[in-house]
């Protein structure tokens, strides 16, 4: 069950209270608690309710976030803990609230080269040392495939922040095919990772840019432009394309023929979510998928080998038949 930032503030705030022995706490001094908490840490200058006080005491009652709190009224006005030891701090923990946070903690350190996960390192350490304290084997059970010698990590809190503030920021950057650096001013947007690498989208002149961050030589933060922010969705904004680089161009309807030994990693990690199965044959299976024509649908593609046959469109066909003709071409070149 999800529970916003502010709720868990509210039910520490209650929690802190009552645990307080030296005091009556009627209805009305939990909502100025929970009121001044919410000032203090958030900067919301806000009046809680009563109504949401009583539904957070009711929540922290149940069972539905595991607090079960023995929260009592007494004299029908003050509230107290029935337990005066409790604390929903105190909670104990299960053996399978263990095996979570331990595979958790397993996810989250296989990020720790990542600067954007650097602050997390105390953070998983202390969990760690918790979750493990009757644990002997930490053997990590989780591998996630990642790039330790990848360049332009370390542009990664830069970017993030940047974003965050909607700063402006100023990126020397060269291409694989230039052969000079050059400057430029852009709105970055998103965050983006494919294929173990990093994306930077930004707005640039009015057009939208994606920048591999390994080819990012130096960010400066232009305190002094205003940020434009264009609300960028990502699910929304990838949603017609495969990886990263999306055009002007609409998304069309892509037929390809995968053979028989191949077909079945294909039906259960499909190329796009729009991926459709359309016929399936003694020799193969025919699919679809609705998208924008990219150089990473391409890459795709070829990785197939000769395992795969693009049916439509003709203009994605010949192409990817000149691609393989080419390298015929550069076999047979070295075999002379």
């Amino acid at each position: 069950m999800a529970v916003n930032k502010n709720a868990l503030i509210r039910y520490k705030t209650i929690d802190k209270c009552l645990q307080n022995n030296y005091r009556e706490w009627t209805l009305d001094d939990l909502i100025t608690a929970c009121s001044d908490a919410l000032y203090e840490y958030e900067g919301k200058d806000v009046d809680v309710s009563k109504r949401t006080v009583q539904l957070d005491i009711q929540m922290m009652r149940s069972d539905k976030l595991g607090y079960n709190a023995p929260i009592v009224v007494y004299n029908r006005k003050f509230y107290k803990y029935d337990n005066p030891e409790y604390s929903i701090v105190n909670i104990p923990v299960t053996d399978k609230d263990i095996k979570v946070m331990n595979e958790a903690i397993q996810v989250l350190r296989q990020f720790k080269d990542f600067s954007l996960f650097k602050e997390m390192d105390g953070v998983l350490q202390r969990l760690e040392d918790s979750v493990y304290a009757s644990q002997k084997d930490n053997r990590a059970i989780i591998h996630l495939d990642k790039n330790e010698q990848l360049k332009g990590l370390e542009f990664i809190d830069v970017i993030y922040n940047a974003i965050q503030s909607k700063k402006v920021i100023k990126v020397s950057y060269q291409s694989f095919s230039a052969r000079t650096s050059s400057v430029m001013q852009v709105h970055p947007q998103l965050l983006k990772e494919f294929n173990n690498r990093w994306f930077l989208l930004a707005s640039h002149k009015q057009k939208m840019i994606t920048l591999a961050l390994d080819r990012i030589i130096n960010i400066n933060i232009e305190d002094n432009v205003d940020y434009i922010d264009l609300q960028i969705e990502g699910d929304n904004f990838y949603k017609d394309v495969v990886g990263v680089t999306v055009s002007n161009s609409r998304a069309q309807r892509i037929q390809f023929w995968v053979d028989k030994k191949n077909a079945p990693y294909v039906v259960t990690k499909p190329f796009h979510p729009s991926q459709r199965t359309i016929k399936t044959r003694e020799d193969g299976t025919i699919f679809n998928i609705f998208v924008q024509h990219n150089f990473e649908l391409e890459r795709l593609i070829l990785g197939f080998g000769d395992s795969i046959e693009v049916l439509k469109p003709k203009k994605l066909r010949d192409r990817i038949l000149g691609k393989l003709k080419q390298s015929v071409k550069n076999y047979s070149e070295i075999d002379k």
